[in-house]
């Protein structure tokens, strides 16, 4: 681990004097979890003709073009920075989509800070995906459904950091950075969006079990 650590540190030194093949590098090593962000963030209404991996192609292109400036002054560490940038090109990839579409319907599409927001169908989705085992697509749907209602009863603040923490896999501190909060108040929003979450499904068996599950 302190070799893999070690080699890290390495790759984002020379990310910081302008290495891009050290870019690519590390942006390789971090893709999985980028394009779980593209996923969970892309608007229901795009979802059937664009691609994730398309989205980060583009932003990769951002980012190297980025890289200059980032290496003459990183004001934020690696990561936080390539998921800044991403989160960039996904929202104007909703822009070009989805824009017209919302001034005909005389609304906005509105990222909150941390970028375009995953909605609760999105979440619910990734949390039984990842931690339910029930083989019934009925038992499925009924928990999707219940799991669904109760992330819509809670406010999108407490949805976001349960995305952050969870699904990006951004420690507290990053988490924390992204929202513009300090730690101490990043750290008690989670706490408080978990316990909201838990109580809403106390009453659908199995559910409660489930977002323990994501928990770790």
């Amino acid at each position: 681990m302190g070799d893999a650590s070690t080699g890290a540190d390495e790759l984002i030194r020379r990310v910081g004097e302008g290495d891009e093949a050290a870019l690519g590098e590390l942006f390789g090593a971090h893709r999985e979890r980028l394009k779980r962000l593209v996923a969970l963030r892309l608007d229901r209404r795009l979802r059937s003709r664009v691609d994730p991996s398309d989205v980060l192609q583009e932003a990769y292109l951002d980012l190297a073009r980025k890289l200059p400036a980032y290496a003459s002054k990183p004001a934020m560490p690696f990561f936080l920075w390539v998921r800044l940038v991403v989160v960039e090109r996904l929202i104007r990839v909703h822009r070009a989509h989805l824009d017209a579409a919302a001034r005909d319907a005389g609304r906005e599409v509105a990222p909150g800070p941390a970028g375009p927001r995953a909605d609760s169908a999105s979440i619910a989705a990734q949390l039984l995906g990842r931690f339910t085992t029930a083989s019934r697509a009925a038992v499925l749907a009924e928990r999707r459904q219940r799991l669904e209602e109760a992330l819509d009863a809670m406010g999108p603040d407490d949805r976001e950091v349960i995305v952050l923490r969870h699904f990006e896999e951004l420690s507290n501190e990053e988490a924390a950075a992204v929202l513009g909060v300090s730690k101490a108040a990043a750290s008690k929003r989670h706490v408080r969006a978990m316990l909201r979450l838990k109580s809403a499904l106390e009453k659908t068996p199995g559910l409660v079990d489930t977002v323990d599950g994501g928990a770790g």
